[in-house]
């Protein structure tokens, strides 16, 4: 079995992931392939990754390493998995200008990777990226899985499952950690706890959690009222389960920039109450690339480095696809008739069973209204934005800003416009060529 990893250079996501794999018996006969355009990291990761192969399976794995465009091929061909993690522009100079050129028109992010001026802008740069995977994939491994990783999730795992005929799931870890970060924030027992989650990536909401039956969300809510007079992390979330019901997925420096209600010039005092970091993503950037100098040694150089298997999904997926021994997932897979009052097109995370015939989606039916309508305003833009990419149109990158919640409550037509006109300007040959 092959498993090759795209964006190899991402050194702590790949020991997690791929140190997963190499952890689990089943697995450990393995070639794995490291791709990555930058060398000196996918080095990094190289060297990483064989020490945990001599110590987590005595040496059992191999593992190769390709760079550049051209040795591509070379790393898919043959693969049963293919794992993406890259990001295209990196924080410097893409991040950099989608949080930089929206602030001149006083529209302020916090993420800016999923949606928003910036989660579509990340999504233009990237889909093609991703065609281009797609079709050495269907050259030289066209039976393929494609783990996605990458963000926006929705965005790109949906260019990938409308336009391609690569199997391809979207994978993030939001639904494993959901149920128990609420819980524990309003100090209750996470033992024997059983949820439903269903929705959109990073917008999926916990429809059902109970214990022996007993449906905890009163008890639930009445200590959210208490705790959201005090100030905390994850306050928009509470907010957003006060007033429609139920907790989403995502942390709240994310959804706050997915609805209209969080970042508002006029009402400069909700950043403050809802205690929502501007700017987060840039800063996280700054204190990894900071952390990655003090972990590279540590990494690179440990001849006793270990690994204990993670809440990742890839290695139980992988595992039960080998194995036919069934695993459950939240995965990103498109709506055929999975949650009924949102758009066939859209891309949906749900739960999903996986065993050797793959991956099997499970039906959901509706989900509450108020709930459906607010992951449509988010498909809207996803889908005009897959549009965008796909086609070429600038006037469906117009249209994928203009129906965004956050930059519609924010900035008029005109502004969106130039907005959008001075991002294309200032990306330059990082986008695909718009018309």
């Amino acid at each position: 079995m092959k498993i090759t990893f795209l964006g190899a250079g991402s050194t702590v996501f790949a020991k997690n992931v791929l140190g997963d794999i190499l952890a689990t018996p089943a697995l450990q006969q393995v070639e794995i392939a490291l791709y990555d355009i930058d060398a000196q990291r996918l080095d990094d990761s190289w060297r990483m990754l064989n020490n945990l192969n001599a110590n987590l399976c005595q040496g059992k794995a191999r593992i190769e390493k390709y760079s550049g465009v051209e040795q591509r091929l070379n790393a898919l061909r043959g693969a049963s998995y293919v794992i993406n993690a890259i990001q295209v522009g990196g924080y410097d100079p893409c991040t950099i200008t989608d949080f930089e050129v929206a602030k001149k028109f006083g529209l302020r992010q916090t993420i800016a990777d999923t949606l928003g001026i910036g989660g579509i802008f990340r999504a233009l740069r990237t889909i093609p990226v991703m065609m281009d995977f797609a079709r050495d994939m269907e050259a030289v491994c066209p039976d393929a899985w494609l783990l996605n990783y990458t963000n926006p999730m929705a965005s790109l795992t949906g260019a990938m499952l409308q336009h391609t005929g690569i199997k391809t799931v979207g994978l993030c870890h939001s639904v494993q950690v959901c149920a128990e970060t609420l819980l524990k924030s309003v100090d209750m027992s996470t033992e024997g706890v059983k949820w439903q989650i269903a929705g959109i990536n990073h917008m999926a909401w916990l429809l059902n959690i109970t214990r022996d039956g007993e449906d905890l969300y009163p008890e639930i809510k009445r200590r959210s009222l208490a705790l959201q007079q005090t100030t905390h992390d994850d306050m928009v979330r509470h907010e957003i389960m006060r007033v429609f019901g139920y907790y989403v997925t995502e942390s709240s420096e994310h959804n706050a920039e997915y609805m209209p209600y969080w970042i508002k010039r006029n009402y400069p005092e909700l950043i403050e109450r809802f205690n929502i970091p501007l700017d987060e993503y840039p800063r996280r950037c700054i204190e990894q690339i900071d952390r990655w100098q003090q972990q590279r040694d540590r990494l690179t150089q440990n001849d006793n480095l270990s690994h204990t298997r993670s809440h990742e999904y890839a290695s139980w997926m992988i595992e039960a696809m080998e194995t036919d021994v069934p695993y459950k997932i939240g995965g990103n897979v498109l709506n055929h008739g999975l949650i009924t009052n949102l758009p066939k097109e859209a891309c949906v995370e749900v739960p999903c069973l996986v065993d050797g015939q793959g991956i099997t989606p499970c039906y959901v039916g509706d989900l509450p209204p108020q709930l459906a309508a607010l992951n449509r305003t988010n498909i809207n833009t996803q889908l005009l934005t897959i549009e965008a990419a796909i086609t070429g149109k600038k006037e469906h990158v117009y249209h994928a800003a203009l129906l965004d919640p956050h930059t519609s409550a924010e900035l008029s037509i005109d502004d969106t416009v130039r907005l959008c006109d001075e991002l294309i300007a200032a990306h330059g040959d990082w986008l695909p060529a718009l018309h």
